[in-house]
This record gives structure tokens, C-alpha cells and sequence, in this order.
């Protein structure tokens, strides 16, 4: 194609203009009409599937969306221009609660408004130039797509790894729903700001605790995670080994009730137990409340709040005694059993042993409600004094127990700095806090002395033999709950029948869908007020039963979707297809989805494996997560207190000779605004920039390249418009750098043989950008070093005035190569320049990536920093294969070398070959 062919009449006057616009348009309609993208499993190349999280329809993409989607799109036309034979899909998670608050905000149905954003957000994508395979698009709302997840849930309900049990829940009593742990503020709801109540309702889940061990152990399977990404979900999954306790427990009147079993990581501090705490829901905290009316108060006050361990953890702590005391297995010491408002029932036993002298949480409480703190673990420093102590005190057969005396204080004993040793410890855990760490043991009988391991296998020996108690692996994981009192979600395919329970729909009954057609006011799920809805016949006894009313967590969507690109129009879940395209080659994704998403994606993963659905282990075999899209952010103060927050393209900014911003005006009034600092694009601090709008003003490559330009993937991106105006001045000299180089004469092919030493440098320059952004596409994902690589070679290029044939030629290669070096980042661009270099084929499958040619890197000369007594004073370009008295002979004669060295004696020279000279004088 000629160079004109790829202009607009209003670049007519300048056919070297470059038109964005123009330019996306003729290369988005050849991509659509080709259907350049569509992959099927036929082909000879290997695979490689290239994934990014699916984005939920809010109404308009983001800068978050663009950086996130432009990532894997330049991953995925390297690849595909590397000879992989790529899939990369796209999808909407559809469901969930921003629906229903946009559905009562704008009076309109959840389902209107999910697909009328659905149909904007795709042509904004398409607008971006994704190498997207459109022909897998879902939504997941739709029930050719949810039908499958309810078909699992059936299996899963068969095979007993769902269940519905009881559950205290962070509950909106305004919205009537479930709120996340992240959705209560201040124990207030996020949306109604209601105070939010713990209630127990029954909730679905699935046992995802019966897959902790493979989701620790798989973690180690894989090395293309990040480190911080792995960390996080082992301690979320926090396998832990401990010895679980049973307490035996009497009331005010010594009657023995029911015992309680606690579960602890540090049985070595078991003699320091000087109260049990357990949770309001415990049933013997509702024993003791039946016949103590202040203690009932305390637990009903107690349903006030979030359920989250991040508020357990930092809110103040409170209980109240319940009269009952626990005897303690080794002493038989009836310690109070308090209710305490930091111990959740979800949570292990529901049951504490409170060692105050080691455990932060529980010596707040002791030192709260006035109850005992004992010293039972002593650091080696501690622990030597003690024996010290002990010789200097006769006739004591137990040194250390006796040394210092019942609750741990130091008796009549004066032994000196021993003793100030022992003092200053005792006194820092009664009023500086918890001892902590491991240690050895004291004031503890016969296990005095004894250290962490020694402790944990006596005890563990001594109560399994007395069945008291046993080892055990426990998980900080907790069962997957996921189920939610909302509409706009899933319908969980479960009947609930008088006689028969819970009942599973029958496989031949699904999908059970979700009616669109609602009014909803939010108030109540429209399918929980419908008794048309609800009503249904039991399965298995033909009697009259309803449905479950409660729909799917939204995460349950999101963590299988992946798999179902793969097998478009399938009948079941997944196909055969499935086992050629898992597991996903590159996974991409922000930070914030570490744990749930990642984990609950990991977890159905091997729910389909043992299913036979797929063949790996592991659902993506690398992981990439972008960082966040940052922006400044202005505002004026209300008269209320509020803050009004103002748009950046709304600003008038004023900038220091550094670059800081020190003023800002807003445009429409010229009145000074506040500026509020940098922080990630937000709709509630108004700093977000329309992606559309900048697409309009620049063009999509430039949006493009400035996102991968800008900051390395894993960072924070700060967004700076006149980065972008700097983009679009890059592609605008590229474009004219190749628009006039194919309006002059043709050239003939580079013969190596025949270059200059200006030709050779050239031509070395560019294949060793060859080099590196090929290294920065493929292993590094440094895109951002790779693009500086690329501007730093049209430099090169645009200096080099060499007409002759060979120069013409050198040049025609380094410009073919940055339109195919570029591509994967500004594919429009290049595809217009790609033929505007006179080929036909186009660069999707036809055309790979440069190669390196080793002949080409081959150096000449190289260049020597010459040093004075160590202090650099000039360079020197020499052979590459330079004897070192040469060597020695330049230095001394380059000018800025030599007036350093001018009436000094030269005591030695020393050459490092390949690198530096070094002349000492003196």
C-alpha cells in the first residue's frame, strides 16, 4: 500500500501526517472483517493462553481496565508473532450488588442495566484494539452460563461438600441483606450506615478446608507467582500444628455441664492459663445467659458490629463472667469462663485458653477485668538467673519453681543482678505486655525447664494417653460461605422441603432461572417476595416445598469463567477443549484479588479436576499483578465539612522549576482549589480520566503505549497528561520518520560486507534493541524498558544522514524492525506502516518478530574509561582485540587524560581489558 493510501483528505496538504483516528478505524474494520483474533484448537503451534480478570459492567471503562487489558494485549501479540498459537477471551462478571444499587438509584431493572453497560464497555474495548477472540464472549448472568455452576453445586451437594449450616453474619437490618466484612464502617453499613447486627442465619458453603493442604502445597508449584501474591495466601490458609484441650467445666454450684475443647498452638503455656474465653454464640455462654439477665444483655449488645478478625482485633476488648469456671486438666484450678466479644464461634472451638503473660489479646483483657498474669516462658538469659538464683537458695528440691514462688513473684531471696534479671522480666509482662516468643518453661511443675517441643510432646503424650486431648492440624481457613440475601445473583438450585430437608434440584430441572423482568426497590429480594417464585414440589417426596431464595456469591462466577472460554457452546461445564487450553499461561490481574479471588479460582480448579473437567493441578501457570492508576486529586472545602472534589481536567495547575505542583485554580472561576495529594482513580475523590476522552483526543496507540510507558507493570502508574501529549509526539515523528524514508528512492538488501563503521554502529544498535525488548516482552515484562530501548533507536535513526544504498538500506531495515518491535504496544500504527513499507501480508500470523542476527552485535571498538588515580578523566575508543600497550599508549595520549597527567611521574598503569585504564601518578 503507498504511503497516501493510509491518509484522510484533511492530511491531503501533509501526506506525512499522522491521523489516529483514521488510521485505528481502517485497522479495526480489517481486523473485524477478517475476524483476525477467532483461534480454534486446530492449529500446529503450541498454545499459549493469555488471560485478563474479567471486568464487571459498571458503565465505562477505566484507566485501571486500560492498563490491565493493554498488558495482556502486548503479551498476546508477542506471543502470537513468537509462533504461539493465542487465546485471548473476554467476558463479564455480571452479577452483584452494585447492580441493585444502581437498579434503585436510576428506578430500573438490575438486568436492563447490566446489558445496556455491557454493550458500551465492549465497544470502548474494541475501540482499545484488543486482539480480543470476541466469538467467547458471556456475560455471566446469563443462565447458559450459570446453569453450569449450578450443576456443579448439585454434585458438590451429593458428594457432601456443600452444606448449609447456621452462621453469624455481619447483617444490614435497613437492606436486609449479608454485608462483607469490608462493607461494614465503623460497625455501620456502607451503603445505609445501619448499625449492622451479628445474626445467625443458615448460609450455604463449600468445603473448601478439605482442600487446605493442596492449596498450601500448590503454592509451591508455582515459581511464576509473585512471592508477596503466595505469601498472603499461606497465611490466609494458616496451617497451624497444636494440641487440642478438653477443659472440663462446672457452674456456681460445682455441678459439672458440658466440657469445652480448645485449640492451641502453645500448649507450653498451658500453666499460665488463668481464664477460658468463648464466644457469645457458645452454647454454654446461652446456658449460663438462661439464668443471668446482665450477662444476656452483654451477648445481645454483642450482636452489635462486624464479624471481621480486623475489628475483633482492634476494637476495645469486653466480656463478662459467666459464673461458670473451667478446670484447669494439670492443676485442677477452676479458672472464670468469661464471654469475651473477640472470640467468634466461627473460629475454631469458639473457646480460648487465656495465657496472659504470652498473648497480647488476652493480657489487654486480664489487665481490663483485674484477672491473674502469670510468667511460665522465660527467655535463656532469664532462665540462667533463675538457676543462679537456685544455687545460692538450700534446701529448695524444685530450684526454679521455688525460686520464685506461687503466681511468679521472686520470694525473700537476695541473689543480686540474678534476681534484678528475674525482676525487671516479671515487671515488663505485668505492665509493658506479653512475653511472646518461645522459650523454656517455668512455674510448671514437672515440665519446668523444658523447652517448646520438649513441652507440646509431653503434654500431647500425657493427654492422648488420658483422652483430654490430641494433635491436630487446624487451618485459620474457614469454609467457603456462599451463599447471599440478594437478587441480582445466581439462584442456588436447592429445594427445601419439610419432610426431606434440603434437596437438590434435579440436573434435568436446570438452570432454575433467575426472573429479569422485576420491579426492584431494594428493600427485598423481588424472588424472596414472589410466592409464585418460591413455590415448587419436592423431588423426592412430591409434597408441596420452595425454593432457596438465596443466590450465589459472585466470586463463585468469577473463579471458573476462565475454563469456560475454552469450550464456547458446550453442553457440560467445559469440554475436551478445556484439557488443550488449561492450564492459563499468563493470569493478569490487580494486587487487591491476592486472596479471595486468587484462592477461590485455585480451590473450583481442583473441583474440576477431580471432576475429570481438566488435566492440571493448578488453574494459570503465571501471574502478573498490575499496579494501580494513580492520579493528583483537588477539592474545595464545603461549608458543612465536606469536601468537594474536582476533577484534574477541570484545573489550572502551576508547577515549580522541579516540576511540583504549588498552585492550583479551577478554570471556570480562576479561584485557587486545595490540592489533595496523589491517590488511586476514584469516582468518590472525582480524579478519574476518561479513557474515551483521551482515545478522542489522542488516539488509542498513544493511550496504549503511555500506559505501558509510564511505570513498570507491577507499580503504581501516576497518570500525567503530558506524558500522553509526549506519546503521541513519539508516534507522530515515528510516523514521519517511515512516511519519508519510503518517499525516496527503493533500496537494495544490507550485505554486511559492504557497511562502513556508521553503518555497522546502526545496524548494531538495532539489533541489540532487538535483543532487549524481545527479552522485556517475553521474560521481563519491563515493557516500559523495552519502549525506552525503541525511542532511543529512532534517535539513532533519525540522526543518520546517509543516502547511499547501503545507508538507505541499514535504515529501511531499522525502521521494518521498530514497526514490528512496536506492534505488540501500538498495533494500528503498525499495521498502517507495515504496508506503508510496501508488504502485503499483514501482522497477525504472517509476519514473526525480529530476529537477532549474533554477526550484527559483533563490536569493532569499544570504549575505555581512563581513570587518574581513580577519578575518571576521559574515554577512548579502541580495537576490540587492543594489546594493552596500545591501550596504555591512547590513554596517555587523549587531551582530557593528558592534562591530568602533565609533570607527574607515572608510577603504573593498569588496563582491565574490555572495561577501564587506570594511570597512577605521582
Amino acid at each position: 500500500m503507498s504511503p497516501e493510501a493510509v491518509q484522510t483528505d484533511s492530511a491531503a496538504t501533509d501526506p506525512r501526517a499522522y491521523d489516529p483516528q483514521a488510521v485505528e478505524a481502517s485497522a479495526q474494520r480489517f481486523w473485524n472483517d477478517t475476524q483476525a483474533f477467532e483461534v480454534t484448537e486446530t492449529s500446529a503451534k503450541p498454545k499459549y493462553y493469555c488471560l485478563s480478570m474479567l471486568p464487571y459492567p459498571s458503565g465505562a471503562l477505566h484507566m485501571g481496565h486500560v492498563r490491565n487489558y493493554t498488558i495482556g494485549d502486548v503479551i498476546s501479540r508477542y506471543k502470537r508473532m513468537t509462533g504461539f498459537n493465542v487465546l485471548q477471551p473476554m467476558g463479564w462478571d455480571a452479577f452483584g450488588l452494585p447492580a441493585e444499587n444502581a437498579a434503585i438509584k436510576n428506578n430500573t431493572a438490575p438486568a436492563k442495566w447490566t446489558y445496556a453497560n455491557i454493550a458500551h464497555m465492549k465497544a470502548q474495548l474494541q475501540q482499545m484494539g484488543y486482539a480480543i477472540d470476541w466469538s467467547r464472549e458471556f456475560a455471566t448472568c446469563t443462565p447458559d452460563y450459570y446453569v453450569h455452576e449450578q450443576r456443579m453445586f448439585v454434585r458438590l451437594m451429593k458428594q457432601g461438600l456443600a452444606y448449609r449450616k447456621n452462621s453469624v453474619v455481619n447483617w444490614d437490618p435497613v437492606d436486609q441483606t449479608v454485608l462483607a466484612n469490608e462493607q461494614v464502617i465503623d460497625g455501620r453499613g456502607w451503603r445505609t450506615g445501619a448499625l449492622v447486627e451479628k445474626r445467625e442465619i443458615p448460609q450455604w458453603f463449600l468445603k473448601i478446608t478439605d482442600y487446605a493442604q493442596q492449596l498450601l502445597d500448590g503454592l509451591d508449584t508455582l515459581p511464576g507467582w509473585p512471592d508477596a501474591v503466595k505469601t498472603m495466601q499461606r497465611n490466609w490458609i494458616g496451617r497451624s500444628e497444636g494440641l487440642e484441650i478438653r477443659f472440663d467445666v462446672v457452674d456456681g454450684h460445682g455441678n459439672a455441664v458440658e466440657p469445652l475443647t480448645v485449640f492451641t498452638t502453645r500448649p507450653d503455656t498451658l500453666m499460665g492459663v488463668t481464664f477460658v474465653s468463648i464466644a457469645a454464640e457458645h452454647p454454654l455462654a446461652q446456658h449460663a445467659a438462661k439464668s443471668d439477665a446482665d450477662l444476656a444483655a452483654f451477648i445481645a449488645e454483642l450482636r452489635q458490629g462486624g464479624v471481621s478478625e480486623a475489628e475483633l482485633e482492634t476494637q476495645v476488648k469486653r466480656g463478662r463472667d459467666t459464673g461458670l469456671r473451667a478446670i484447669h486438666p494439670i492443676s485442677g484450678e477452676q479458672v472464670p469462663v468469661y464471654v469475651a466479644n473477640f472470640v467468634l464461634m466461627n473460629y475454631g472451638t469458639g473457646a480460648v485458653m487465656a495465657v496472659p503473660g504470652h498473648d497480647e489479646r488476652d493480657w489487654e483483657f486480664a489487665r481490663a477485668y483485674q484477672l491473674p498474669i502469670r510468667m511460665v516462658i522465660v527467655p535463656a538469659d532469664v532462665r540462667d538467673a533463675l538457676t543462679e538464683i537456685t544455687r545460692d537458695v538450700a534446701g529448695h528440691n524444685d530450684p526454679m519453681r521455688s525460686a520464685l514462688g506461687e503466681g511468679g513473684a521472686i520470694d525473700a531471696y537476695d541473689t543480686g543482678a540474678a534476681v534484678q534479671v528475674v525482676q525487671e522480666f516479671e515487671g515488663r509482662i505485668a505492665e509493658e505486655g506479653a512475653y511472646t516468643e518461645r522459650g523454656y518453661l517455668v512455674n510448671s511443675g514437672e515440665l519446668d525447664g523444658l523447652e517448646y517441643q520438649q513441652a507440646f510432646d509431653a503434654l500431647a503424650a500425657r493427654f492422648e494417653q488420658q483422652g483430654r486431648g490430641q494433635r491436630r492440624v487446624n487451618y485459620r481457613l474457614r469454609d467457603w460461605g456462599v451463599s447471599r440475601q440478594r437478587y441480582w445473583g445466581c439462584p442456588i438450585p436447592v429445594i427445601l422441603c419439610a419432610k426431606c430437608g434440603d434437596v437438590p434440584v434435579p440436573e434435568e430441572q436446570l438452570p432454575v432461572i433467575l426472573p429479569e423482568d422485576v420491579a426492584f426497590t431494594g428493600v427485598a429480594s423481588p424472588i424472596k417476595a414472589d410466592p409464585e417464585w418460591r413455590k415448587t414440589t419436592c423431588p423426592q417426596c412430591g409434597g408441596a416445598a420452595e425454593r432457596e431464595t438465596d443466590t450465589f456469591d459472585t466470586f463463585m462466577e468469577s473463579s471458573w469463567y476462565y475454563a469456560r472460554y475454552t469450550s464456547p457452546g458446550a453442553a457440560q461445564q467445559v469440554d475436551e477443549r478445556a484439557k488443550y487450553w488449561t492450564p492459563v499461561d499468563q493470569y493478569i490481574g490487580g494486587i487487591e484479588h491476592a486472596i479471595l479471588h486468587l484462592l477461590y479460582f485455585r480451590f473450583y480448579h481442583k473441583l474440576m479436576r477431580d471432576q475429570g473437567l481438566v488435566n492440571s493441578d493448578e488453574p494459570a501457570i503465571n501471574l502478573l499483578t498490575q499496579g494501580m492508576v494513580i492520579a493528583e486529586t483537588f477539592y474545595r472545602d464545603n461549608a458543612d465539612g465536606s469536601k468537594d472534589w474536582i476533577n484534574p481536567a477541570d484545573v489550572e495547575i502551576e508547577k515549580d522549576a522541579r516540576g511540583h505542583i504549588v498552585g492550583a485554580r479551577l478554570k471556570a472561576d480562576g479561584k485557587p482549589v486545595q490540592i489533595g495529594g496523589t491517590e488511586k482513580m476514584s469516582k468518590s475523590k472525582n480524579n478519574g480520566v476518561d479513557p474515551q476522552l483521551m482515545v478522542g483526543k489522542f488516539g488509542a496507540d498513544t493511550v496504549r503505549l503511555f500506559s505501558m510507558f509510564a511505570a513498570p507493570p507491577e507499580q503504581s502508574l501516576e497518570w500525567n497528561e503530558a506524558g500522553v501529549e509526549g506519546m503521541a509526539r513519539f508516534l507522530r515523528r515515528f510516523w514521519r520518520e517511515v512516511l519519508t524514508h519510503v518517499s525516496q528512492p527503493d533500496h537494495p538488501e544490507v550485505d554486511a560486507a559492504q557497511l562502513n563503521a556508521a553503518q555497522k554502529t546502526l545496524r548494531r544498535q538495532l539489533h541489540e534493541t532487538i535483543q532487549k525488548v524481545g527479552d522485556d516482552y517475553g521474560r521481563r515484562h519491563s515493557f516500559n524498558t523495552a519502549i525506552a530501548a525503541l525511542m532511543e533507536l529512532l534517535n539513532h535513526v533519525s540522526k543518520f544522514d546517509d543516502m547511499s544504498d547501503m545507508g538507505r538500506a541499514v535504515r529501511h531495515e531499522a525502521l521494518q524492525a521498530m514497526v514490528l518491535l512496536l506492534n505488540p504496544v501500538t498495533p494500528h500504527v503498525c499495521h498502517a506502516l507495515w504496508q506503508a513499507l510496501g508488504h502485503k501480508e499483514t501482522l497477525l500470523e504472517d509476519v514473526p518478530f525480529p530476529a537477532v542476527d549474533p554477526a550484527a552485535l559483533t563490536r569493532d571498538s569499544i570504549t575505555l574509561a581512563v581513570q587518574v588515580n581513580g577519578k575518571l578523566r576521559g574515554t577512548i575508543d579502541v580495537p576490540v582485540n587492543v594489546a594493552k600497550e596500545e591501550a596504555e599508549r591512547l590513554a596517555l595520549a587523549e587531551p582530557s587524560v593528558a592534562q591530568f597527567v602533565a609533570g607527574q611521574a607515572v608510577k603504573k598503569v593498569i588496563v582491565v581489558p574490555g572495561k577501564i585504564v587506570n594511570i597512577v601518578v605521582g
